[in-house]
């Protein structure tokens, strides 16, 4: 067959080379696809507020996206066209945490799969994703990292914040010296979720004030 054959061949088929169950069944499974990815988003979000909107929004693209890949695959002309009508889409979203994108390409790349009929392909790359983001979670719920910010007077003071830190990793970050007042910031490991040692350093004498703050790429506060 000649390209010339081909594209009008192409061009002459329309949507209806696919069948109604293989097209409901492509749909259905970029569906299912699309709520595990919401409910693994919902599990191990870590931000301050949920974002119900953008969890949704992951299933409906998947689901958009496998539609897409539908389209694109059943026509030439159709897909040239809507590569083209894609092309002058601007997004201006902000995508402030970085996990954020992976979701993101998660569901783009489940519906894409879906479509193409590659059913196993997409639910191995969900076990896949499954099991590394339980890996990650489980190695950072063994510790946490908080930003200590502490205001203390007297040299003294400073020695005994160093004791009162205890076994807990930590590395002083700055020390800013107003006068007497100190202020000390610094990079704390606790392993312990009571937060014991944030009493003890409000316990030492000359320290007037401690802020806590949770760390782990983006200030969580």
């Amino acid at each position: 067959m000649s390209t010339k054959d081909f594209i009008k061949k192409s061009v002459l088929e329309n949507f209806t080379q696919y069948s109604t169950p293989k097209l409901w069944v492509a749909l259905l499974a970029a569906l299912l696809m699309g709520v595990v990815i919401y409910l693994v988003y919902r599990r191990f979000y870590t931000g301050v507020v949920f974002s119900r909107s953008f969890a949704v929004t992951l299933v409906g693209m998947s689901v958009l996206t496998c539609m897409v890949t539908l389209a694109i695959s059943t026509n030439v002309v159709i897909s040239l066209g809507m590569v083209g009508a894609l092309s002058i889409v601007r997004f201006r979203t902000a995508v402030k945490d970085p996990m954020d994108l992976l979701y993101l390409f998660w569901s783009i790349t489940t519906g894409i799969t879906t479509g193409a009929g590659m059913y196993l392909l997409a639910l191995t790359a969900a076990v896949v994703m499954i099991l590394m983001l339980l890996l990650f979670y489980h190695w950072q719920e063994r510790g946490r990292v908080y930003i200590a910010v502490i205001h203390y007077t007297g040299q003294q003071a400073g020695d005994d914040i160093v004791r009162a830190f205890g076994r807990n990793k930590y590395v002083v970050k700055s020390k800013t010296m107003r006068g007497d007042t100190v202020e000390m910031v610094a990079e704390v490991f606790c392993k312990d979720k009571e937060l014991e040692f944030s009493d003890r350093l409000r316990a030492v004498p000359g320290v007037t004030d401690v802020t806590l703050i949770q760390y782990n790429g983006e200030y969580h506060g």
